[in-house]
Parts: structure tokens; sequence; C-alpha cells
């Protein structure tokens, strides 16, 4: 009764917000300065009035992808509601103790170490740019100090094959959002695909005729082409053909609310928690990226070897999948025999 109650409860939210949404658009469009009372506008710049040409130097000077800005952005968003929280400003005010007080803050287990690594590593170069640009008279980069970690100290979080198909049986094909949600956890499943690349997929990068799915601007810098799996080309065409809305947009995955855009990274995160949550598995952090170690574990216990493994999922080094090691048992036990050389 009360799992109806909120199943419930959820459907007229669902169905307020496709009342209210092509509404707010109808005023923004209609009313000068209507502002309504949606999702606020996150600045691509939360530093524009104190250093506006950094974004450009990014781009421009430092090279980086679209994917990697996105990084970057997080990351500034975040010192910068710290830097409002605590009143801080002006940035010339920044001080050791702000900088250390940042890091402290943002740190496990609220995160990964690998997220607070990338902070810190942001917040390096932010801090350069700002020593440049004449708004620190000193550069307090090297103030910035990376946690301490262990590449391989932690186990990857993933779970039996039997326990993916307990994640995939708990979507509701029937609905929209359900049709959506199952073709991106078939990707993330079968191919070990990162969120980013399930949400930048676009309908160009399905050969339909050839039975090819073309992953572009991987992490690693490279574009992987896969065989397209019966199973997954099923579901994305079901999505396609009865689920996906209306729309000049070219990314497939989309979301289910008006006004019609693409999904991001973080919903394909929330999603495969979502459902990860609801079939009753309990893992750290669960998310997108457990169905992707999955993935990897699925193929390392079938004895490929790990540079094959690198390669399907698109790992940048050897390193990022020898940690998958750690608990492939059975091949470090042929390995430790001089069985296993082609596994290393």
């Amino acid at each position: 009764m009360r799992r109806a109650r909120r199943r419930s409860g959820r459907r007229r939210k669902q169905i307020g917000n496709e009342v209210r949404n092509p509404i707010r658009q109808m005023l923004k469009l209609a009313v000068s300065g209507y502002i309504g009372r949606g999702r606020p506008h996150k600045p691509d710049n939360p530093f524009e009035r104190q250093a506006p040409g950094l974004l450009k130097y990014l781009t421009e000077e430092k090279g980086l992808r679209q994917r990697s800005m996105y990084q970057y952005q997080f990351s500034l968003r975040q010192f910068a509601t710290y830097l409002e929280r605590i009143g801080i400003d002006d940035l010339a005010k920044l001080s050791p103790t702000v900088l250390s007080g940042f890091i402290a803050e943002y740190a496990p287990p609220r995160v990964s170490w690998s997220t607070v690594r990338n902070a810190c590593g942001v917040l390096r170069v932010f801090l350069r740019y700002l020593h440049r640009e004449g708004v620190l008279a000193k550069d307090l980069s090297s103030l910035v100090e990376f946690p301490q970690s262990y590449r391989h100290a932690g186990v990857p979080r993933s779970i039996s094959w039997e326990q993916v198909d307990q994640v995939l049986a708990g979507i509701d094909r029937r609905s929209t959002s359900g049709k959506r949600d199952y073709a991106m956890m078939m990707l993330l499943a079968t191919y070990g695909l990162r969120a980013a690349e399930v949400a930048t997929l676009t309908l160009d990068d399905i050969d339909w005729r050839n039975e090819r799915l073309k992953i572009r601007d991987r992490k690693a810098g490279n574009t992987t082409t896969y065989p397209l799996s019966a199973a997954v080309g099923a579901a994305i065409i079901e999505y396609l053909k009865n689920g996906r809305p209306a729309t000049t947009c070219r990314e497939v995955f989309m979301r289910c609310c008006a006004p019609h855009a693409p999904i991001g990274s973080a919903a394909v995160v929330s999603r495969a928690a979502h459902f990860i949550r609801k079939a009753g598995i309990s893992v750290p952090r669960a998310g997108s990226h457990v169905l992707r170690h999955s993935c990897v574990q699925r193929l390392l216990n079938a004895n490929f070897p790990l540079k094959h493994i690198g390669d399907y999922v698109g790992h940048r080094s050897a390193s990022s999948t020898q940690i998958y090691g750690k608990i492939a048992v059975e091949q470090l036990r042929e390995v430790a025999l001089g069985n296993g050389e082609d596994v290393l």
C-alpha cells in the first residue's frame, strides 16, 4: 500500500512537470523578464567578474576538450560555492587557510579520492592563472597539496553478472523513461561505457546497416568502434520508436519532461544508482561505474588479456586495468604457477 502511494506520488509529480515546463517556456517568451521557479542556471564561469578570460585560457591555451571542461567547471563551481559560504567575495583574499579548508571539506567519504585529486589539479591551474593575470600577488598553486592516496588501494565496485541481470530486470520497460533507461543500462553493462559516453552518444554514432557502434572522443582521446549487440540494438530501437520524444537533437537519449533536452551524464549515473538500489544490491557509491566495472570483471573472468580489456573499455593506461587483478583470484594463481603470462 505504501509503495503504491509512493508510485502515485511520483506519477503526480511527473505529470505536474510535464504540464508546468511547457508553460514556463511559453512565459519566458511572452513575458519580458520572466525567470520562473525552474532550475537555477549554472554559470559556465563562476568567476566571470574577476577572471573573465578563464574559459578562453582553458580551451585555447591549455587545449582542454569539452569533456574536460565540464570537469573543470564542476570543480570551479564547488570552489565558488565554498568561498561564498565563508564570506570570501574577492579572489585577492585567497590564503593558505582558505585553500586548505576547501580541500579538507571536499574530501572522502563525501567524494572519491580521484574526485578530490581532480579538484586539486583544477584549483592549481586556476591559481596559476590568477597570478598570471595579476589577480593574486603570489602564485599560491604550490600550496594546494594533493591528498595522499594509493592508486590500487581500493577494489573495483563490480557486481556479479547475475546481479546485473537483476538490475536490468528491475526496469519497467513499459514506460517511456523505462525504455530509455533500459537502453542506457544495456550500453553500460555490455560495453563498459562511461556515463558521459552514454549521454553524448548520437544517432550518427550508430551504423545500423553494418551493425556498428562508434564511441567518439573517449577519455584517452581515441575513438572505439564496437560490433552492435543484437540485444543492445533492439533496446535502442524500442526506445527510438516508442519512447524518444520528437526532437531535432542528434543525441540518442533525451529527458522525458519538456523541454526535451539531451540527458546529462549525472542523470545516467543517477539512474544506474537507482536501479542498483532497487535490485537490493549493496555496493559503495552505486552508479554507472558499477556496471562498467562489472563488464570489465566479466571479460577478465572469461580469460581475456588485460591489454584487450583495456582497449575494449577505453582505459588510458594498462594500470587502470591491472587493478582488476586484485579480485581475479584464479588468474593470479595461474600467474604464480607460471601459466598466465598472456594475462599480464
